[in-house]
Parts: C-alpha cells; sequence; structure tokens
C-alpha cells in the first residue's frame, strides 16, 4: 500500500525527533573533583524525563531554576545550569545551610568536642549571662531541643509577630544574645503542647536555633564555624570553595545563606546517604547520620523534621517513601531519597516567591522520580 507522501515525511519527522530527543540527554563530564560519573541508562535511569525537563525549562513553564543535578548508586549521572549559571557558581542556599549545621554537630560530638545531644546550651555561653526572662526551663534546653526546632523559646519565624522572628535578629548586633534573651512562650488553647505533640516536641520553625547551634559548635570547637567546617566536613569532601556567613559580631551564620558549588551540594546529600562516607572514608559517624536522618518531630501535616533535616513523604513521591532533604528558601533543595539510592540538587533563586518550593519539588516528582520508577 503506498501512503501520500505527507505521511511519509510526517513519519520521518518523527523519527528524527525521537533521535533527536534520544540525543539530547548528556551525561556528565569528569572533573578532578572525586564525582565518579555515569551515563544514567548504566544505573537504569529513563533518560526521557530529563529530556522533557530541559523543555519545560525552556519553554519558561518553570522560573528561576540554575541547577539540577543527580547522582544515583554514587554516580553523577545528570548535571545541567541554567540562567547563565555554572559548575562554579557559589549558590546562596539559605536555609539549607542549617542541614550542614547538623553535619558539624555531628563532627563535633564524634570528636568528643561536644557530649551529646543532651548537652545544655546555656552552659556554652557562661559570658552572656545573666540572660533575660530567667526561667529553669530556659537552663535545660539541649542542643537537640535546637536542633529539632523544638526548644522552648518564643521564637516562630512563620509567626510575624513572634519575640524570636529572624528578622528581628538581623536587625540586632548581638545575635547570641537575642536567642539566649528570648521568653519562654506559652501554649494558646489551639496550640499543641510538647506532651500531645507526635514524639513528645512542638516544633517550630526558628533560625535563631540553628543559628546558636552553630555557635556552639564553635565554642566546643574553639575556632570559627567555617574554619571546623573545613576542616571536618569540606576538606574530607575535597569541597574546595564555600562562602560562610557570620553575625555582626563575628559568629558563624549555621542558620543559612552559605554557599556551595552544585557538585559540592551533592557530596553533601550522598554523604547522608552513604551513613557519613564518603568513598568509603567515614567523614561523620553513621550513628550520627542515622540519628539525623530520624524522625524527632513533626513540622507539618505533610512533614516531619529530624536533626535540621526535613523529612518528606507522600506530597513529594506519591507514595510512602521517607523524601530527606536539606531545603531553603527559594526552592533550594538537596534531596535523599534511600529507596531509589538517589541524590538530586535544585539550586533555585526564585527568592521569597510562593512558587518556589511547589516548583522544585514538583520537578523531583515528576521528572527527577519517575526517572528512577522503581523496577527501572
Amino acid at each position: 500500500m503506498h501512503r501520500p507522501w505527507p505521511y511519509l515525511l510526517a513519519a520521518l519527522l518523527a523519527g528524527c525527533s525521537f533521535a533527536l530527543a534520544a540525543a539530547d540527554y548528556r551525561a556528565p563530564v569528569s572533573h578532578d573533583d572525586g564525582w565518579p560519573v555515569a551515563d544514567a541508562r548504566a544505573v537504569h535511569l529513563d533518560t526521557a524525563p530529563f529530556v522533557a525537563l530541559e523543555a519545560r525549562l525552556a519553554d519558561g513553564s518553570y522560573k528561576n531554576i540554575t541547577s539540577i543535578l543527580v547522582a544515583r548508586d554514587g554516580k553523577l549521572v545528570y548535571e545541567h545550569y541554567f540562567n547563565g549559571s555554572d559548575a562554579e557558581h557559589l549558590n546562596d542556599v539559605r536555609s539549607a545551610s542549617k542541614s550542614v549545621t547538623a553535619l558539624l554537630a555531628g563532627a563535633a560530638i564524634d570528636r568528643g568536642l561536644i557530649p551529646s545531644v543532651q548537652a545544655k546550651v546555656y552552659g556554652f555561653f557562661p559570658d552572656k549571662q545573666p540572660v533575660q526572662h530567667a526561667d529553669p526551663r530556659k537552663q535545660a534546653i539541649t542542643l537537640e531541643d535546637l536542633l529539632t526546632m523544638s526548644s522552648l523559646w518564643e521564637c516562630n519565624d512563620e509567626n510575624e509577630f513572634s519575640s524570636g522572628h529572624e528578622e528581628r535578629m538581623y536587625v540586632s548586633e548581638d545575635w547570641l544574645q537575642f536567642a539566649l534573651d528570648l521568653p519562654i512562650k506559652g501554649f494558646a488553647p489551639w496550640m499543641s503542647k510538647p506532651a500531645d505533640s507526635p514524639h513528645g516536641r512542638a516544633f517550630s520553625y526558628c533560625t535563631a536555633g540553628a543559628f546558636v547551634a552553630g555557635a556552639v559548635v564553635e565554642r566546643a570547637a574553639r575556632m570559627p564555624l567555617a574554619r571546623f567546617a573545613a576542616e571536618a566536613l569540606e576538606k574530607p569532601l575535597g569541597i574546595e570553595h564555600a562562602q560562610w556567613n557570620t553575625s555582626p559580631l563575628g559568629i558563624g551564620m549555621g542558620g543559612g545563606g552559605t554557599r556551595y558549588r552544585s557538585r559540592d551540594l551533592a557530596k553533601l546529600g550522598q554523604l547522608a546517604l552513604d551513613e557519613g562516607r564518603w568513598h568509603g572514608k567515614q567523614v561523620i559517624s553513621a550513628a550520627w547520620i542515622r540519628a539525623m536522618l530520624g524522625v524527632h518531630a513533626q513540622a507539618r501535616d505533610d512533614a516531619d523534621y529530624g536533626y535540621l533535616w526535613w523529612c518528606f513523604r507522600k506530597p513529594v513521591t506519591g507514595i510512602d517513601e521517607p523524601v530527606w532533604a536539606m531545603g531553603g528558601n527559594g526552592g533550594n533543595y538537596v534531596f535523599v531519597v534511600p529507596s531509589r539510592q538517589l541524590v538530586a540538587v535544585i539550586t533555585s533563586t526564585a527568592y521569597n516567591q510562593r512558587y518556589a518550593h511547589p516548583q522544585s519539588q514538583e520537578i523531583l516528582r515528576e521528572y527527577l522520580l519517575k526517572a528512577a520508577q522503581p523496577g527501572r
């Protein structure tokens, strides 16, 4: 049966389009940074979702994304930069820095610099006492309380009227004194008290608490937080470039604003996935990683919380599997998906935009995880 030439032309073009789409996937290039690279198909990933995702980025469906990287089975298999970014760019990942602070707390405990997560916070700062709003319950606040966002400080970044709101801290000179001086919070009738909350902790997102956790590490290590990070974490991972912020009085900002290259962010995720190992070397103890990526508080209806790491479940994947995440303003994420041996980095400059977090989570759910569907 002879077909008219328009049908033949359409068939030919369809075949060419398929060939071009298949060729659009590009495996990452090997650099001298410790990352083994591989073709995604070699680790049983479908490359079609990557190609489809790039089309959505090209047509503007997703905005202000600067990089997307995926590692599977310890190999970097997808790497692409957008909107003028490149592999050397230091991404301002905002509150994703908090998760790095959790890793540094573990490194300090591993070294015996901090006895345990039950260490009392105020004991590290005798020079800052007496504090305002003195209360025995304040002296009982532990490092774990800060790491789980469940201290009794009246501190809630999601409530602009909160005494401890981060914007109030930023306009003061002494951020540490600001936090230590915070009053004990009260629980209105519609609020869950710790005893009535899942895991016995009433979660309240508090950047000041993460900052103090970093200050505890800094005091315990007797060196700037950036230097301790370089020695205990970054150099062992081959991270050569990073930028840490400090408070007006020079205390390392463990609560946000750290800058890393995208490949180095992926290393942090891989370290968490591999229980503290990088290239077979134990950088952070496996015991700490297991504790850090354990559920200690319920942050929201759709998310739990470990030690300054988020844990998303069904809303992200559609099935009941944990997705651990470093997350920051703008839609910046390092996702760790143990069930699929996958690490994904999404960096973005959509700061303070409502679409930022849903956009990054949609990219993970609809494209990156679909490339790694179970059974592939």
